[in-house]
């Protein structure tokens, strides 16, 4: 017999408990059978029936197992890169205290959610950089997350095809053997001054990479902080605002068979980003024989119930009349 749980203190210490309770109960009994008249083998099965049932009670919540098998377990794995824009209205101050800081605090949740997966960093603006090729160390992932800052990459607006071609790239050129799914979180406040998304999202579905798009920022919008000042609108010599633009974020998730998620003033949708991600089948890496064993505490359990009904429901006596 295997023990599923193995905990020895407990068992042995409930074993003593029920040694020592059942003394006192036998004593008890010693003491009446000298001033009543009791039938010895009554009695006596009365006590094997309880000590049965209680026995098989111990041993069902010890957990036991029974028998082993061998199981095949098949090992899969994803690749995600995460694209971050850090344009200058990254900084703005909608989503506290700032749509960047916020979301660099949600990138270390979501990274460590998928420790067994391979996850690289891109950053962009006007143009896309690599900031952290694929890699399964969480501890290098997170110092870059940490560094994140609008200053890495150059600002002269914000081009979403950047990102997703260069993830592509690294995709496409990727000279791993093992065989895995594909994922792109582009995250922005949705400000496009690039080419059409269509093309790319074309691409992308294609090769079956799906694009998880996370939009924050509010419809109302913000002013952008720089310095000790604003960032200036140089068309009206007023502080530029910016806003929440969800249409091209919204249109490659749909092309690309993704998903559009949001953090804004009125949804907070990290943890269903995580849980889509989760739903994607990894591909298969590889496959593994493990020894595997099935608790079999329920027919223990079963038995020592079927005996204590018993006990209650058709008492023996044992006493004559």
């Amino acid at each position: 017999m295997i023990w599923a749980y193995p905990d020895v203190k407990l068992t042995l210490l409930l074993a003593g408990i029920f040694g020592l309770l059942y003394f006192i109960y036998l004593f008890r009994y010693w003491k009446i059978n000298h001033k009543l008249e009791v039938e010895k083998r009554r009695l006596f099965t009365k006590v094997v029936i309880r000590t049965i049932y209680i026995v098989l009670f111990l041993i069902a919540f010890a957990g036991p197992s029974i028998g082993t098998s061998l199981k095949e377990i098949q090992e899969e794995g994803k690749d995600i890169f995460i694209a971050v824009d850090l344009s200058q209205s990254m900084n703005a101050t909608d989503i506290g205290p700032s749509r960047l800081q916020r979301i660099k605090f949600e990138l270390k949740n979501l990274t460590k959610s998928f420790p067994s997966d391979r996850i690289g960093l891109i950053i962009f603006s006007s143009e896309a950089f690599m900031q952290c090729p694929l890699t399964f160390d969480q501890s290098v992932l997170q110092l870059y997350i940490d560094g994140l800052n609008t200053g890495l990459v150059p600002n002269f607006g914000t081009d979403l095809n950047g990102p997703l071609r260069m993830a592509e790239e690294r995709f496409l050129n990727d000279e791993s053997p093992e065989v895995k799914s594909k994922s792109i979180i582009l995250i922005s406040d949705g400000e496009n001054f690039g080419d059409d998304l269509e093309d790319i999202g074309s691409q992308l579905s294609s090769e079956g990479i799906k694009v998880f798009s996370l939009g924050i920022g509010t419809t109302g919008g913000s002013s952008i902080p720089r310095g000790n000042g604003l960032v200036i609108d140089p068309q009206t010599g007023k502080p530029a605002q910016t806003v929440l633009d969800r249409d091209p974020l919204q249109q490659i998730a749909s092309i690309t068979n993704g998903q559009y998620f949001e953090i804004s003033d009125e949804v907070q949708e990290i943890g269903d980003l995580i849980a889509a991600l989760e739903r994607v089948e990894g591909g298969v890496t590889g496959s593994r024989i493990v020894e595997a064993s099935a608790n079999k505490y329920f027919y223990f359990l079963l038995a020592g119930l079927v005996l204590s009904l018993l006990d209650m429901m058709l008492p023996i006596k044992t006493i004559k009349l």
